[in-house]
């Protein structure tokens, strides 16, 4: 997928330049007023940018420079924006129905039925739009999008609107979708929790402009992006259950730098998951045969150091094809004399599970 779009709005210039896999969930990620939406609205077509260039889906759906652009209702996407915006006279279904009655039958690949199973609605068919909570309201939002059989899935931050809670509760639907359709998504969000637990790749924006792109844990364990600097700041990690230990209430996920091992999750082994290690819970030490309650060691690499504030550093890691984050005390860092390609054991004291 390729995207060029140099867009002016008011005194906002948008001044992207990007090029994004067609498969999994790309992540558009940024603080509130960077561009996110502009960007997403110019590839949907929402709004028309002079100078731009977007091929995608064996497509070139506008060029500029060739005098190309094809309008919003001959863009075959799917969008799914903030507000659910259910029309509040017609049923669930009829809702549902109603992209899916307009699609040409030979682009139909999912049926209703199909749809309403996968998002968890079948329940909810019969009902009107004014009786759903939130979460329900937004998984609704989400069929009615997919029942056109979109080529390319737009995500506007679709669980800004929702309570913890309900965020939570949605959030294995969106995998589901994400995982089961091969559909690529660009999802828009400011959430690094929600980019943790759904994204394959991310883009970050920054006043109109990509700061940085690439798979998931290469870019928000990268030091020279602020990402590093949140509370939550940490590597995420794809892993598959291994072995349940039900006597001391453990699951065994191995990943790509080794086995993890987490609180007990009644998961089939062979499941597939997302662990986030955060960079507080990981210690580091020269040797591997110290005895500690961390439960988890990982050989590592240092690749490189940055000051975190004036007393503590961050560390990031190579461990196997992968990266971990560090964030330990300065005098640990001069203890240890820490320094770009020194061997390391990575001792992590918790892994959370943050999908499935």
């Amino acid at each position: 997928m390729e995207m060029r779009f140099c867009h002016k709005k008011g005194d906002f210039l948008l001044d992207i330049s990007a090029n994004v896999a067609e498969n999994g969930l790309t992540a558009l990620f940024g603080q509130s007023g960077c561009g996110k939406t502009t960007l997403l609205r110019c590839i949907a077509g929402l709004e028309y940018a002079r100078h731009a260039r977007f091929q995608a889906c064996g497509r070139l759906w506008q060029d500029s420079a060739g005098n190309t652009f094809v309008p919003v209702h001959r863009r075959p996407f799917g969008m799914v924006f903030q507000e659910a915006n259910l029309f509040g006279h017609i049923s669930v279904r009829n809702n549902v129905l109603y992209g899916y009655r307009r699609t040409k039958v030979q682009r139909r690949r999912f049926r209703i039925q199909e749809i309403s199973e996968l998002l968890g609605i079948d329940h909810l068919l019969d009902r009107m739009p004014h009786g759903l909570s939130g979460g329900e309201r937004q998984r609704v939002a989400v069929a009615r999008a997919l029942s056109t059989s979109p080529r390319l899935l737009l995500m506007d931050e679709p669980l800004s609107a929702l309570d913890a809670r309900s965020k939570e509760h949605i959030m294995p639907f969106l995998e589901r979708v994400r995982d089961e359709l091969a559909i690529p998504i660009i999802y828009v969000s400011h959430s690094l929790h929600e980019v943790a637990r759904l994204a394959d790749r991310m883009l970050i924006v920054d006043r109109g402009v990509v700061k940085a792109g690439g798979p998931l844990n290469e870019v928000i364990t990268r030091l020279d992006l602020p990402l590093v600097q949140n509370n939550e700041a940490g590597a995420t990690l794809s892993g598959r259950f291994a072995e349940h230990d039900v006597r001391y209430k453990l699951s065994r996920v191995e990943c790509d730098p080794g086995s993890l091992w987490i609180p007990l999750r009644k998961l089939s082994i062979g499941t597939q998951v997302r662990v986030h290690i955060k960079a507080r819970e990981v210690s580091l030490a020269l040797s591997d045969s110290l005895k500690t309650s961390a439960l988890n060691t990982i050989p590592a690499v240092v690749e490189s150091m940055k000051m975190a504030d004036d007393s503590s550093c961050l560390v990031r890691l190579r461990a196997g094809c992968t990266y971990l984050l560090s964030h330990i005390t300065l005098r640990s860092a001069a203890m240890l004399d820490l320094r770009p390609g020194k061997k390391v054991f990575a001792y992590i004291k918790t892994a959370a599970l943050v999908g499935a």
